[in-house]
């Protein structure tokens, strides 16, 4: 008995230890620019939200790349310049932008050729923006990280991508970091402090634990680190805790590093033949390929969970 104790103490250790070897290192991203889950879309509250985060950013030192959905940018059908001066300041501040469809469409669940209009309609002004900033929009995510249904449209759609000259931006740290910031804005809105901080205290160590998850499936898939890429968003929970965010993962030994370097790792070329109707990370889809089972997401404090409201956060 001792010795076998003794044998299944020393596998877990080396498991441990192979977790913790190889380098970590992690891209942010950043979806629904200009802004999701603010307490209030009004033009100062925007543009200090911006501001804040943006300078957070900077001052980390972290590269990034943000997500746009045109939509956002328009206030009762018209265009609206201060929205637009918000993605002028995050192309100020050398982060670049890419397309996240004009209206956040799922492509499970619209035609290909309304999801491909929706992605046109989505570049009109960003694309522009780019080239004002010397730079050419090539960055593509899929809304909900939803692929499509069917092969033939997971494939036709590719194409399509591949001939707009555009790169699939994938999702490997997914999380519900959009429930806590949705709680969080929430409680600014009704003048609530406390809960806004207890649910910002909640934040890091509950990303914490999503990293731990990610590395492991990464080790159980693959057995070694791979470079992350993070899904964030463009929100007042980041542009308060986003530095906090940073110095925890610089504790856990990640160095921050581009999407374009990230997705020089082989995994990123793997096939992936799942349609990812629940919004899987790109780990989770190939677990599922492989026949292994995907984390379950950590349960959300009760104070998120009701200031999120019982329909938002279903299934965590």
């Amino acid at each position: 008995m001792k010795i076998s104790l003794l044998f299944v103490f020393l596998l877990l250790s080396l498991s441990v230890a192979a977790r913790a070897s190889g380098e970590r290192t992690v891209a942010v991203t950043f979806d629904d620019l200009p802004f999701a889950a603010v307490p209030s879309d009004d033009d100062a509250t925007l543009l200090a939200m911006t501001i804040k985060l943006l300078g957070d950013i900077h001052a980390q030192g972290v590269p990034a790349v943000g997500f746009v959905n045109e939509a956002k940018l328009y206030r009762q059908g018209t265009l609206d310049e201060g929205r637009v001066r918000l993605l002028r300041l995050w192309l100020s501040a050398g982060i670049e932008l890419g397309n996240h469809t004009y209206s956040h469409l799922s492509l499970n669940h619209v035609s290909l050729e309304l999801f491909e209009a929706d992605l046109l309609r989505g570049e009109r002004i960003t694309r522009p923006l780019m080239g004002s900033a010397g730079m050419r929009l090539r960055w593509f995510r899929y809304p909900y990280l939803h692929l499509g249904r069917t092969v033939e449209v997971r494939s036709a759609f590719r194409e399509f991508l591949t001939a707009r000259g555009y790169t699939i931006a994938p999702v490997t740290v997914n999380s519900a970091e959009w429930l806590f910031a949705l709680a969080y804005a929430r409680a600014q809105a009704a003048g609530d402090r406390d809960a806004a901080r207890q649910i910002g205290e909640a934040y890091v160590p509950y990303m914490a634990s999503v990293f731990e998850d990610t590395e492991v499936l990464a080790f159980d898939l693959l057995g070694r680190n791979i470079p992350l890429v993070l899904l964030l968003h463009a929100n007042t929970l980041n542009a308060d805790y986003f530095s906090a965010l940073v110095s925890m993962l610089k504790r856990r030994g990640y160095r921050f590093v581009t999407l374009d370097e990230a997705l020089r790792d082989p995994v990123y070329r793997s096939p992936i033949d799942a349609d990812g109707h629940d919004g899987e990370s790109w780990l989770e889809l190939l677990a599922n390929q492989a026949g292994l089972p995907s984390p379950k997401m950590a349960r959300l404090p009760k104070i998120v969970r009701q200031w999120a409201g019982p329909g938002a956060y279903r299934g965590y």
